[in-house]
């Protein structure tokens, strides 16, 4: 059973679980909550062609044994500097308070590839010792950039060493993060 916990504005208004948390987290636009809704195999994560909609933390209860967060972008989404920091902060707060976290899934569009705010979080991850995955979304499109940057775990030390390739759109790459959260 995938239950809607609720969307928090706050990290402090989290509820406390003893369960297993798992939070997808990415540049505005790059597919957090489709991915989170074809994992699930249900519509669970709002979704929207305009980037920037999700801007609270969203909780979703699996099964009673597996929470999911579908954190708010970054980078893109057309907000005011100070509500753009303010949501850098939000980050980084969860990120250090939330010890149930298992894994943070830091997303990136396999079209455009690494930004400068998705190293800027890897290595906030690094110096803290969060745990986190690399996951290419939207993998059945076009690449536009000619020169992406490859990443490799050896320069970052929080990074789980494989990096996962997937598309909601076609199915691409779903079992294996099923397998990692533990949901069928």
């Amino acid at each position: 059973m995938i239950r809607f916990v609720g969307s928090f504005s706050g990290v402090e208004k989290l509820p406390n679980t003893a369960f297993p948390e798992y939070a997808f987290v990415g540049r505005s636009n790059v597919g957090k909550s489709s991915l989170i809704n074809a994992i699930v195999g249900a519509p669970i994560a709002r979704t929207s062609n305009t980037p920037g909609r999700t801007q609270e933390l969203n909780l979703f209860n699996i099964d009673d044994r597996i929470l999911l967060m579908d954190l708010p972008g970054y980078g893109y989404a057309r907000v005011s500097r100070d509500r753009a920091i303010q949501w850098v902060e939000r980050l980084e707060k969860y990120l250090l308070s939330r010890t149930q976290l298992k894994r943070l899934f830091i997303l990136i569009d396999s079209r455009v590839g690494v930004k400068d705010s998705d190293l800027d979080l890897m290595d906030f991850c690094d110096k803290n010792g969060i745990l986190y995955q690399i996951v290419y979304t939207k993998k059945d499109k076009k690449i536009r950039e000619k020169s992406q940057i490859e990443l490799s775990h050896e320069n970052h030390g929080a990074m789980v060493d494989e990096i996962l390739f997937t598309s909601a759109e076609k199915k691409i790459g779903l079992d294996a993060l099923r397998k990692i959260i533990g949901v069928k």
